[in-house]
């Protein structure tokens, strides 16, 4: 095996100094003057590397954040009579001890921890875990360049999000509590800091802490943009990039368009809190008093908020994707089945995003002739994403698939994207989604479809290009135990979930022990709390072995382990900064030659042989 990666390297070293790419890098950068000390290396770093990393580590701090949130009030609703007091030293005077030293989890506070979990969970987590740490780390690396367009605005970028983080992380601490009006913000809760507790200093910084954050999404988007439209390598045209990279070039597009409608929806909330305008607000009444406020409209809101919310969706679901169609491919020895195919869905799925979003509004009064427009094309966006399914399935379908934590998290992201966008073409539809609407079975739907696959992507990510980042393996054993009872579990959480939906439980609810006709569900609802607190505590030994085998994995003793064609596993083993220390390599070929000319994998650096067709790559 020695002999074979030594040949391998020394073909790959003598393509790269024969057809090599000589952008004179070595001839102005002698040592790394950005890189000298412990805090512009590992802190205020330029390194788009070091900033993937950053975002990854902010993010799983926060994943920690929002599932402890989820177990805290699914304790609530699993276990309505149970004691709490033993939550009071972390929690404070949100748990309520009355006489008899029984701990109850304050109402205005349950619906805060289900609001931040939102937020944190969507925005912090997702965008910026997988965006921030994904396309900084792979896309400089996949399309042959020394760096991000712009390496100051990158990490510009992340310390946007880190102030953003910081921001939400301390109105956790406010007297009158986070902000409580729900992750999406409706006003009027969240236009009056006199509507509730929640609604006061916490919402104030909540819509500093989004502003930040879109201000770091706004910032990314440009750089990945820029990045992969004008720094290829040569010979990396547009249809030789990996899939990851379309997805991601996309959701920068995506992010670029639909943040700056967010923005304006929050700073005119912003204008409506302070200024005494009225843009979301008519007619109200608080405490028994009329405020004078006329002429505006709530409705307007939920356009802005969701004409960013649905899009969102995709920003979260498309890196996903890309990632899990390379490491697919990778790992089943095969080319992508309908590369072309898997590319044009990417793109009608950012371009049908922009039409849909009024499908979160069928129960807002939304005229129903608009609402039928927005059913058609609901359902039309199911097509690009089955196009996708099917793809992946025949990718996999008789391969010689190596089975390992990286692969099987992809095949998992494949099984919760099938079963949680089944149930998103029945909310499509208005007729049954005016049934469904504020139930279990949304909540079932969109942590399906848009939470667990998507982290379910995100962890086959984390897997597959721990190596490229830490130059360590992460445990495998431990990996796969992860997978099994996640995917279990994820199941056990959210599966039953439909069915309380379709009995009408409505979410967000405090308790639902007071109604008598969802009182048979009380079985139910302790067996998806348990199953929350087991998957919870998988998370932890996902953490654990995480940082245990950033300093104590496996070293990574070859450059590329996974015998993979992209352009990332060509650079040493620790790239420094600038990923290649001499010239750059030229691809000659797409990023799928696998099982081909009676070899197993054929990276893009090398050369069509005689005859040998690119298949219009």
């Amino acid at each position: 095996m020695a002999q074979v990666v030594t040949a391998v390297e020394t073909l790959e070293e003598q393509y790269t100094h024969e057809l090599g790419y000589d952008d004179h890098f070595h001839d102005h950068h002698h040592g790394d003057k950005f890189q000298s000390n412990f805090l512009t290396h590992y802190i205020f770093s330029t390194d788009h590397k070091m900033i993937a990393r950053q975002f990854l580590i902010t993010g799983i701090f926060w994943a920690f954040i929002g599932a402890a949130m989820s177990i805290i009030f699914r304790l609530q609703l699993g276990f309505p009579e149970a004691d709490m007091a033993w939550l009071k030293p972390l929690l404070g005077k949100w748990i309520q001890v009355n006489d008899a030293g029984i701990g109850k989890l304050d109402p205005e506070f349950y619906y805060s921890l289900v609001t931040m979990h939102g937020t944190i969970l969507v925005f912090f987590v997702l965008t910026a875990g997988l965006s921030g740490t994904f396309s900084n780390l792979l896309i400089p690396l996949q399309v042959g360049a020394r760096d991000m367009a712009s390496p100051l605005l990158n990490a510009f970028s992340y310390w946007a999000f880190f102030l953003a983080g910081v921001t939400l992380f301390l109105s956790l601490f406010l007297s009158t509590g986070p902000f409580s009006g729900g992750w999406t913000a409706y006003p009027p809760l969240s236009a009056l800091p006199q509507a509730s507790d929640g609604s006061a200093s916490g919402m104030t910084m909540w819509i500093v802490a989004m502003a930040l954050f879109i201000i770091s999404a706004l910032l990314g988007g440009i750089n990945y943009i820029t990045t992969i439209l004008n720094l290829r390598t040569k010979g990396m045209n547009m249809w030789r990039m990996p899939l990851t990279m379309w997805a991601f070039f996309v959701t920068a597009v995506l992010s670029v368009l639909s943040f700056p409608v967010l923005f304006s929806g929050v700073l005119l909330l912003m204008f409506d809190r302070s200024m005494g305008t009225s843009f979301y607000l008519s007619e109200i009444v608080v405490g028994g008093q009329i405020l004078d406020r006329v002429g505006g409209s709530p409705i307007l809101f939920q356009h802005l908020f969701w004409f960013l919310g649905h899009p969102e969706v995709y920003i979260i679901i498309l890196p996903s994707m890309g990632i899990v169609s390379e490491v697919l491919s990778v790992h089943a020895r095969k080319p992508i089945f309908g590369y072309r195919a898997m590319v044009f869905s990417i793109l009608a799925i950012g371009f049908l995003s922009f039409i849909v979003w009024a499908h979160h509004m069928f129960m807002s009064g939304v005229n129903p002739f608009i609402s039928n427009f927005f059913v058609i094309f609901t359902l039309i966006i199911a097509v690009p994403s089955a196009v996708k399914v099917f793809n992946w399935i025949s990718t996999v379908y008789g391969s010689n698939f190596r089975f390992n934590s990286a692969s099987l998290f992809s095949l998992g992201f494949v099984s919760m994207f099938i079963s949680g966008g089944l149930t998103g073409i029945f909310l499509g539809n208005s007729a049954i989604d005016i049934q469904m609407h504020d139930t279990y079975f949304v909540v079932a739907h969109f942590h399906i479809v848009m939470g667990i696959a998507a982290f379910f992507g995100m962890f086959a990510g984390i897997y597959h290009w721990f190596p490229k980042m830490f130059s360590r393996f992460m445990n495998e054993t431990l990996g796969k135990i992860h997978f099994w009872g996640t995917i279990f579990g994820a199941y056990a959480i959210f599966w039953p979930m439909h069915y309380t939906g379709m009995a009408g439980v409505p979410r967000r609810y405090y308790s639902i022990e007071n109604f008598e006709s969802f009182k048979h569900f009380t079985d139910l609802n302790k067996f998806i709390t348990v199953a929350a607190i087991i998957v919870f505590f998988l998370q932890v030994l996902f953490i654990v072995n995480f940082f245990y085998s950033i300093f104590s994995g496996r070293k990574l003793k070859v450059k590329n382990p996974w015998g993979a064609n992209t352009l990332e596993w060509t650079t040493p083993i620790e790239p420094g900064h600038g990923n290649w220390p001499g010239k750059l390599p030229t691809v000659q070929r797409w990023a799928y030659d696998y099982g081909k000319n009676g070899e197993e994998f054929i990276p893009q650096y090398i050369p069509l042989r005689e005859g040998e067709h690119d298949h219009g790559h």
